[in-house]
């Protein structure tokens, strides 16, 4: 009998690029799947940082992923999100995929960010981007961006000047102009994306212009966030769930808790957006909060699945 397929880091990065798993997760929204009714993320401190647990079903695919998130392994070289996820059959359970749970994550969470993308900036112009990090995320959110989008200008921004220089080194090789920045660049940008591990707001958000739009992934935790209260409340904020977003965003709970918005700021969710239930608009900024959600690794985890049996 032999065991579940194993789909590693090299096989992930091989089998699906980010602009497919965007599209894998616009198809499976279309097909009116309800990110509301998500179970919720179980989350579990441990000594070395923290354990999340992450299910999702469909009629036809079961998955979890066990993710670890370990702040001090970076300063032992060794990566900060670990984790596996398992693929089962969706009528009998049984094993069918053991994937790397930290290369679905670094390959899921820049798709998500790309179709927000998508719905809530112009396609018609090359756009200047500022990019907050110089981590996976960053060079994730990198490509995914410019799988959906043509860029203007590349502006990183990051605390550690060697990385910055390299993740700005890396965008050139891909096409694009690039440079260190600081944070008030966001007020010439026309999409600004947050992926940091940042637990206070990262610039001033008064300065982000009109119809810029802000997307920012870098927190689950209800206390941390990565843009200020301005932003959300000048802003046309969407969410990939209200559920999710009122149990872990930060970034919307913090200014909820001061009293400067309410639980209805939120204008829609990523299958509103993608249905064209809700459309954007140009007089305010867009702001995008993700906290990452199971279905989404299962999307992904499923698509990695059919494209490994097809060779």
């Amino acid at each position: 009998m032999t065991g579940p397929l194993r789909i590693d880091a090299t096989t992930t990065a091989r089998l699906l690029g980010p602009a497919a798993a965007t599209d894998v997760l616009a198809e499976v929204l279309r097909a009116g799947l309800d990110p509301e009714a998500g179970p919720p993320r179980t989350a579990v401190p441990v000594p070395a940082g923290e354990l999340l647990l992450m299910p999702a079903a469909t009629a036809a695919h079961v998955g979890v992923k066990i993710a670890g998130v370990a702040p001090g392994n970076p300063a032992r070289g060794l990566a900060r999100i670990t984790g596996s996820y398992l693929l089962l059959d969706g009528s009998d359970l049984r094993p069918l995929a053991l994937l790397d749970g930290a290369a679905l994550t670094e390959l899921r969470t820049p798709a998500v960010s790309a179709l927000a993308v998508r719905h809530l900036t112009p396609g018609d112009r090359p756009l200047r981007l500022v990019l907050f990090g110089t981590g996976p995320q960053a060079y994730g959110h990198l490509e995914a961006v410019l799988a959906v989008r043509e860029l203007a200008e590349v502006i990183v921004v990051g605390r550690n000047p060697a990385g910055v220089r390299a993740l700005a080194g890396y965008a050139r090789t891909l096409g694009a102009l690039a440079r260190p920045g600081t944070p008030d660049d966001v007020g010439k940008a026309d999409l600004v994306v947050c992926c940091t591990t940042a637990r206070t707001p990262l610039f001033d958000g008064t300065l982000v212009a009109p119809g810029a739009a802000v997307v920012a992934v870098g927190s689950h935790e209800p206390t941390a966030r990565e843009t200020d209260t301005a932003l959300v409340v000048r802003s046309e904020v969407y969410v990939e769930a209200r559920t999710a977003a009122l149990r872990e965003a930060g970034d919307l709970l913090v200014p909820t808790a001061e009293g400067a918005i309410e639980e209805d700021h939120i204008a829609g969710n990523l299958a509103e957006l993608v249905t064209g239930v809700r459309t954007p608009s140009a007089e305010r900024p867009r702001f995008f909060k993700s906290v990452g959600m199971a279905w989404e690794d299962l999307a992904v985890a499923v698509a990695l699945y059919r494209a490994a049996l097809a060779g």
